[in-house]
């Protein structure tokens, strides 16, 4: 099967991709809005992309009426947000945070988690998440219709066993973060692992 995703096929892009580039990694985005209210968002159209320095990306869409999401908003007048990955104990609370709620109005109470302060940026951080990324915008991207926020890392904060502190090292077995899958309802757990050595 081939399917024209320029034109033909246009319509179900996004359906398409997001059902096969799985599973993919989910931010849930703080930032600040203009009042000083906290804005949690998710996103699965995420990743980091390099380390020297490190940065990651991710790209919030418009809403249905075309105007920037509260996390776009936010991030292009204040230039800072915090990644905060998601873990199997915040699962439903981070899918709490994805209702649509009037401009101003914050997901965390409804969510049922709870912020503490970053360190280098000012939209705090998750407490309930096992890791988070204090990030200042570089730049932001549009393409088209399509919305890239890239963030460089500025700090990170690890849940305590996370991390070995000699080596440096995650432990795999602490972090239980999930996936996305196909939308719209579709997630992973990521329990499930196996080893390959690469090759000399």
């Amino acid at each position: 099967m081939e399917l024209d995703l320029a034109s033909q096929h246009a319509n179900r892009a996004y359906a398409i991709l997001s059902g096969l580039v799985t599973p993919r990694p989910i931010a849930l985005v703080t930032t600040l809005g203009p009042d000083g209210v906290v804005n949690a968002a998710p996103f699965s159209f995420f990743n980091v992309f390099g380390s020297s320095p490190p940065y990651c990306a991710f790209a919030p869409a418009d809403r249905d009426d075309g105007t920037p999401k509260d996390t776009a908003r936010n991030i292009r007048l204040n230039h800072e947000f915090v990644v905060n990955l998601v873990d199997e104990p915040i699962a439903e609370a981070m899918n709490k945070c994805a209702a649509s709620l009037p401009y101003g109005v914050s997901e965390l109470l409804n969510a049922g988690l709870t912020t503490v302060p970053s360190s280098v940026v000012k939209p705090p951080r998750i407490a309930e998440s096992p890791v988070n990324l204090e990030c200042v915008e570089h730049s932001t991207i549009q393409i088209g219709d399509n919305r890239l926020v890239i963030g460089l890392i500025k700090r990170l904060h690890a849940r305590d066993g996370l991390i070995d502190p000699q080596t440096l090292r995650v432990n795999q077995e602490q972090l239980r973060a999930i996936g996305r899958m196909a939308g719209p309802n579709w997630y992973c757990r990521t329990r499930d692992r196996f080893e390959m050595v690469r090759p000399k």
